[in-house]
């Protein structure tokens, strides 16, 4: 008899070691291919934001185009639809106040000038990351009137705590007898 570590393997021996290297063999072929899914996953969402493929000039957003000064905020456009308007800038929402209709679809339109920031209101669903360079769309119905918190949740610099929003939620009636006349409705009473 020979012993075991002589170079030889006997029977059972040579079974179990084949079988191991079988499973080893296995077992890192799962684990390549899950690094190598997660790092192709990886690259392709870093070269697809998570917003629409919409694209903007992040240093002249308020010289022209949509997110001009007088574009911000909550409008009824000529197709009847409320869209709301929004710049997001370290350390603060323009506007800070948006007024949006109970029970209607609003489509939300809003861009980052400087950092990610991120958008979310309250007891909604209503969650988007704002991108430099990127417009995020997406529409959100709110069912009951009130105010809600509309905080930045992307940390964006040390002012980050700071920077938050609200969102008055009105009647739809109210809502389109301030909105005549194609008007931007606003917080501020006129």
């Amino acid at each position: 008899m020979t012993p075991t570590g002589a170079g030889t393997l006997h029977g059972s021996e040579a079974v179990a070691v084949a079988a191991e290297r079988r499973w080893a063999i296995v077992v890192i072929a799962i684990i390549s291919l899950l690094v190598a899914t997660m790092v192709f996953t990886s690259i392709h969402w870093a070269s697809m934001p998570p917003s629409r493929v919409e694209t903007i000039d992040p240093r002249n957003l308020h010289i022209a185009g949509e997110f001009v000064e007088s574009n911000l905020g909550t409008m009824v456009d000529a197709d009847g639809k409320v869209v709301v308007r929004l710049i997001a800038q370290r350390y603060a929402f323009e506007p800070q106040c948006l007024v949006v209709p109970a029970g209607v679809p609003v489509t939300f339109r809003a861009t980052s000038t400087d950092a990610v920031h991120g958008f979310v209101v309250d007891r909604t669903n209503a969650n988007v990351m704002l991108i430099p360079g990127f417009i995020a769309t997406f529409t959100a119905t709110f069912d009951k009137s009130g105010e809600r918190l509309m905080p930045c949740h992307e940390y964006c610099g040390t002012g980050h705590q700071a920077m938050w929003g609200r969102v008055q939620v009105i009647a739809a009636d109210e809502f389109r007898a301030k909105a005549k006349d194609g008007a931007r409705v606003s917080c501020v009473p006129r």
